[in-house]
């Protein structure tokens, strides 16, 4: 950067638009003082424009406090309905999971009686096949 840039920096739009915005109400203001009008009626034009500004800044007020209020009612409404389906997810894993694990119970204990079956079975096989030996 050289010096003049470093001495005046560009500003954003933002700071420009400020600007035009305030310069176009002050060019108006001036226009209205010195506009050739006596100054009762001057006066009245300034109250009659300013009860206007008054009544559409209260206008505008009302419609942002009316639309706060509806989407802070849809966000309520969506949050709730949210958290009504991730309870019910949790809920219906829930129940698998428990599903499942008698499940796994009940073929776990099955698994269990056909061995023990199992090994009474091969017991009684061994001790017929030593008994047939031995004699």
């Amino acid at each position: 950067m050289n010096k003049v840039e470093e001495q005046y920096p560009v500003q954003s739009g933002s700071t420009f638009a400020k600007g035009l915005f305030i310069g176009g109400l002050l060019g108006a203001a001036a226009a209205l003082l010195f506009a050739p009008k006596p100054g009762r009626e001057l006066r009245g034009d300034l109250s009659e424009k300013v009860g206007m500004m008054t009544d559409r800044t209260k206008e505008v007020a009302t419609v942002v406090g009316d639309k706060a209020s509806e989407l802070a009612r849809t966000v309520s409404s969506k949050t709730s309905d949210l958290a009504r389906t991730v309870n019910q997810g949790r809920n219906d894993v829930m129940d698998s999971v428990r599903k499942a694990s008698a499940d796994v119970a009940e073929e776990a204990t099955r698994a269990s009686e056909e061995v023990a079956a199992a090994s009474a079975e091969a017991k009684e096989d061994a001790r017929k096949e030593l008994n047939s030996t031995s004699l």
